[in-house]
């Protein structure tokens, strides 16, 4: 079992009524004095693994200008596989057989939108208009639910090596039957993969951007990256690195105090 690699403190710990489990926040924010708000905020999913390269990417967009964003980890403290690592039950949509845990994807929503997003907002300038989650294989699986939803919270999503195949892919059933129910989706979606990852991943994300080709949602920006010379796991600084600033952007007319 992995250990977490994650080298920065956590910031705090957050219990959830909604799911029963506490998790470890990891929280890095732009200076204050320098840029006092509103922020973006961006939760990245697996925190306890991917904060570090995270936080190298949105301090490189800080300083080239970027919207201010408050990037969150948000993790178990626990290796994956490990007792207290509850990613499998968090991160799926529906319950698949054979794993008795999974389906909690909707419960864990509430949790980061109805009590660990105001919880931040009390802690940090968020503003109201960016409302950012990332994630990494499952984490990314995540990550294209909390979007397909009829009132999304969040619209901002980086799915990085998303696992579209969980449930017989049936995150493109949700897709298409929000698109069903209504024409337009005001968000920004990052879908980024490795092109040495495995065929059936490739080909899987590649039905995702060719489903939401077909049947645009107004109101949706997708970009779409692969990354030559990486595969699932290599991938992750620089699909991290391009999606926040596929999310990010230049901050327009913005500047921080001298």
């Amino acid at each position: 079992m992995k250990p977490p690699t994650t080298r920065a403190a956590p910031a705090f710990i957050s219990h959830s009524r909604e799911t029963g489990t506490d998790y470890v926040i990891y929280v890095d924010a732009p200076d204050p004095g320098r840029i006092p708000g509103p922020w973006t905020g961006v939760l990245l999913m697996d925190g306890d693994f991917l904060f570090d390269p995270a936080v190298g990417a949105v301090r490189s967009l800080r300083a080239s200008g970027a919207a201010p964003a408050l990037l969150v980890g948000v993790g178990y403290g626990a290796g994956f596989g490990a007792r207290g690592n509850f990613r499998g039950r968090d991160y799926t949509p529906t319950a698949a057989p054979g794993e008795p845990a999974s389906g909690g994807a909707d419960r864990f929503l509430e949790y980061l939108a109805g009590s660990l997003w105001p919880e931040l907002a009390r802690r940090y300038p968020l503003g109201g208009a960016g409302r950012g989650i990332a994630g990494h294989s499952v984490g990314s699986l995540l990550v294209l639910h909390a979007l397909f939803q009829d009132r999304p919270f969040f619209n901002l999503g980086l799915a990085s090596a998303p696992s579209i195949w969980w449930d017989d892919r049936s995150i493109l059933r949700l897709a298409s039957s929000l698109r069903d129910r209504r024409a337009s989706l005001p968000a920004t979606l990052f879908l980024g993969a490795g092109e040495d990852d495995t065929p059936s991943m490739i080909g899987d994300l590649a039905l995702l951007e060719e489903q939401l080709r077909d049947r645009a949602f107004g109101g949706l920006r997708v970009v779409s990256r692969r990354f030559a010379g990486r595969d699932h796991y290599n991938v992750v600084p620089d699909s991290l690195r391009a999606g926040l600033a596929a999310l990010l952007g230049p901050a327009r007319g913005r500047r921080a105090k001298p």
